[in-house]
């Protein structure tokens, strides 16, 4: 690694910062519909909260899995944007707006047919068919957030994230009245109970992507893109390049998410209580984790493009700054959530029981985030440089071996010999916790041998 000033943060950090927070105002407002949805559904009845529990996970891994093939068009626009070749950046949205159409029609036809996926929880009939349900209903709305990521990747291609932003804001402030409506009933609407949020993500989903359509269509800025000046059929080689970088990025997605999903599904057999607990804990660490991810997001779209402007000692700079930065913070951040454990559980207002269980479950945030937030920046540094198949395999060998792998042997006491400590929840959690870290050491050693790799071989643009 090419020796690394401290005083360099003086400079980055603030840039990084100026894409990020409007990201991460964003973010929090997309997660603060999970947060609505779950404490409004915890006051509804626990059978649905548990519900709850099940069909988002199954859905969000699908989702992510999905919308990560279709986030390669960030750091390939980006590296269009630092060359200055904009009207190249429009072909490439269009393209990504095919590829989205064909991903549409996979992910509604599988949660169209999710019986194998709620079958492996065990739980009653009841709860099956609640979380059915609610992924039937998600399915209609599929296409509005598909079509949305495609418009959010190329904003942050092109350092416009405040503009999807307001147009979130704007969401989270119908969620709410729209949760209580289908959830609760009235005015002539049944109660729904946990499904009830389903529908209102629906309809928020087609009005943010009708919102941020009509202000790209009208826009100023986005006329040097050519974003709709013509019609292009598909472009296979254009997509398959969208592909060979999508891919592993949807199944690192897929993979980082199932590894919580099948957690929360294993969980599900210790009981409603247990699921309940961790769904809150989870929802938490969910909600700071947008904090890592809002600047591995700025963090890519800087490199990349730096990288397109031939400013391959700049890309690393701001690759180590972040890395720095963002896990520095995050230290912050878990401390605050131990010392404050108690007060933000009863923002979730949970029965008692529920409280006792997730309570202990904080202590594994702390050192959650601190892991996290390394492999995240540095997978998002490595997407920039166009790589997603080595982190694709770190991610398959740490969090689903020894992840996923290593919290069914140890909550389960599948061996045997597992002390009571570590079983249960409590050995999903720190098995998750470990595979993490162990992403995060490989994970920087190959931006490392990367970044070094590429100065060699792209030599910097001369002025």
């Amino acid at each position: 690694m090419t020796f690394f000033r401290v005083s360099r943060l003086r400079d980055d950090v603030p840039e990084l910062l100026k894409l990020a927070g409007p990201l991460l105002v964003g973010q929090l407002a997309v997660i603060a519909f999970g947060v609505l949805d779950t404490a409004m559904t915890a006051r509804y009845s626990s059978e649905d909260l548990a519900a709850l529990a099940m069909a988002s996970a199954i859905y969000i891994s699908i989702y992510v899995g999905l919308t990560g093939v279709i986030a390669a068009l960030t750091p390939i626009a980006g590296q269009l944007f630092g060359a200055k070749r904009y009207s190249e950046i429009g072909e490439e949205v269009r393209q990504a707006g095919w590829l989205a159409v064909g991903l549409t029609v996979v992910g509604t036809l599988i949660l169209l047919n999710a019986d194998l996926l709620l079958g492996i929880s065990q739980v009653e009939q009841d709860l099956e068919s609640k979380a059915r349900l609610y992924l039937e209903i998600l399915a209609l709305g599929l296409p509005a957030s598909m079509g949305m990521r495609v418009l959010m990747s190329f904003h942050n291609a092109v350092s416009r994230p405040g503009i999807i932003t307001i147009v979130q804001l704007v969401g989270l402030g119908l969620k709410f009245p729209l949760n209580a409506l289908f959830i609760y009933g009235g005015f002539g609407v049944a109660a729904m109970g946990g499904p009830g949020c389903a529908v209102a993500t629906v309809i928020i989903n087609w009005l943010w992507f009708f919102a941020t359509l009509i202000i790209v269509l009208s826009g100023r800025f986005y006329k040097p893109f050519h974003l709709f000046a013509q019609f292009s059929w598909p472009d296979w080689h254009r997509i398959w390049t969208l592909l060979r970088l999508g891919a592993p990025i949807g199944l690192s997605y897929f993979i980082e998410v199932t590894s919580f999903t099948f957690m929360s599904l294993f969980i599900a057999r210790f009981g409603t209580t247990t699921l309940a607990g961790h769904q809150i804990v989870a929802n938490l660490g969910t909600v700071i984790y947008m904090v890592p991810l809002a600047l591995s997001i700025a963090t890519m779209t800087l490199v990349s493009q730096s990288i397109g402007a031939g400013r391959q000692q700049r890309a690393e700079e701001i690759g180590w700054s972040s890395v720095i930065f963002t896990s520095s913070l995050c230290i912050v951040i878990g401390l605050f959530v131990w010392v404050f454990r108690f007060q933000l559980l009863d923002l979730y207002d949970p029965t008692p029981d529920v409280k006792l269980l997730a309570a202990p479950l904080f202590l594994f945030i702390c050192f959650y985030q601190l892991v996290d937030s390394v492999q995240v920046v540095a997978a998002f540094i490595l997407r920039a440089y166009r790589i997603s198949f080595l982190p694709m395999l770190v991610y398959a060998g740490s969090l689903w071996c020894v992840g996923l792998g290593g919290g069914y042997l140890l909550g389960f006491n599948v061996l045997g010999n597992t002390p009571q400590i570590l079983q249960g929840v409590n050995g999903f959690w720190i098995a998750n916790s470990v595979s993490l870290a162990i992403a995060a050491a490989l994970l920087l050693w190959i931006f490392r041998k990367t970044a070094a790799h590429y100065k060699k071989t792209n030599p910097p643009v001369t002025v």
